[in-house]
């Protein structure tokens, strides 16, 4: 559907504008469809994107900041999305015995099987997208988002 019936605007400034608006109606829209699987799983998708960043990292612990450098959303609470996933048993803190100010974060073998559970499930979400453009385009929608944040 086009951005205009999706919300009732029929003009916009220049197309600059609407493409910014698109681009952040589409963000938002997609970002809905993946807090609806999550959800199923008592997940957020900012406590995903923490799991899959320690995920990445391992077998390395990382700490706070290294986690905040890697999330999707920079204005994400950090502190509070780690220690709601520590409570879940899905990753542990440990204070640095020689620096009583640094914190290693790791997730647990707990955390690892939700995510090999949760992969089949967002690899076919992912899928959906495939379905309404091509390889070629896709890659030309990156090329194009890249340059916008460039």
């Amino acid at each position: 559907m086009k951005l205009e019936d999706e919300i009732k605007q029929k003009k916009f400034k220049s197309e600059y504008q609407r493409a910014k608006l698109n681009i952040v109606y589409t963000g938002s829209w997609l970002e809905v469809n993946i807090a609806h699987v999550l959800k199923q799983y008592d997940l957020s998708s900012q406590q995903y994107n923490v799991l899959r960043i320690l995920r990445g990292s391992k077998p390395n612990p990382l700490n706070l900041l290294d986690i905040q450098e890697r999330m999707m959303d920079k204005m994400s609470n950090t502190t509070r999305l780690v220690e709601k996933l520590r409570q879940k048993g899905l990753l542990t803190r440990n204070q640095c015995e020689s620096n009583r100010r640094k914190v290693d974060i790791e997730i647990t073998g707990k955390g690892i099987n939700l995510l090999k559970e949760l992969d089949p499930i967002m690899d076919r979400n992912d899928e959906l997208l495939s379905k309404k453009i091509t390889k070629e385009e896709a890659v030309l929608l990156n090329d194009l988002l890249d340059r916008i944040r460039d």
